[in-house]
């Protein structure tokens, strides 16, 4: 593992701190807790712009590569607001309007996709230092692209399905927070 060790020599300081702070906030997340909406709608955001960033900073010369990130994001998306299993009781988020905060169950979700953003953002970095020419191969960059935009769009129809919960019980504040 020579070459495993020369890759981590060569990796920036900073690259560890984030790594420890997503997992961090990814194993917190793991454990049941109360959140805001602004809590709830700048994770998501922030990894978006981090799989955004990915795209265009490896793949800046293959157009298609940013279309098939906002692609696969919407897809997933939609998919996952669509699709999504119903929540038994004691799994379900409660929103409390009077408090605008969450009770959110815990779950591995979000650190998996944080892992999945940071471990494809690496892995992209490293292979590109190595071999510089998968820059401009248009199957690497759609395949990178869409997997970024499937991690994209889970956590945004994460935050989708809360939002829609808070607008929800601040429709019917009664209603809404009973259930």
């Amino acid at each position: 593992c020579p070459m495993l060790l020369q890759i981590l020599a060569h990796t920036p300081a900073w690259v560890f701190a984030l790594f420890a702070l997503l997992l961090w906030m990814g194993i917190t997340q793991l454990f049941p807790r109360r959140a805001s909406l602004a809590r709830i709608t700048v994770m998501p955001v922030v990894m978006t712009a981090l799989a955004v960033y990915g795209v265009v900073s490896a793949f800046a010369d293959t157009p298609w590569a940013l279309a098939a990130w906002a692609t696969m994001a919407l897809l997933v998306g939609a998919a996952t607001l669509l699709l999504a299993p119903a929540s038994t009781a004691q799994n379900q988020p409660h929103y409390n309007p009077q408090t605008r905060s969450f009770s959110l169950p815990g779950s591995g979700v979000p650190l998996a996709l944080m892992m999945g953003i940071f471990t494809t953002k690496y892995a992209v970095g490293v292979a590109l230092s190595l071999h510089p020419a998968l820059e401009h191969d248009t199957l690497v960059a759609l395949g990178i692209s869409t997997l970024y935009g499937v991690f994209s769009g889970s956590f945004i129809a994460r935050a989708l399905r809360l939002w829609r919960l808070a607008l929800a019980a601040h429709a019917a504040p009664t209603a809404a927070y009973a259930q």
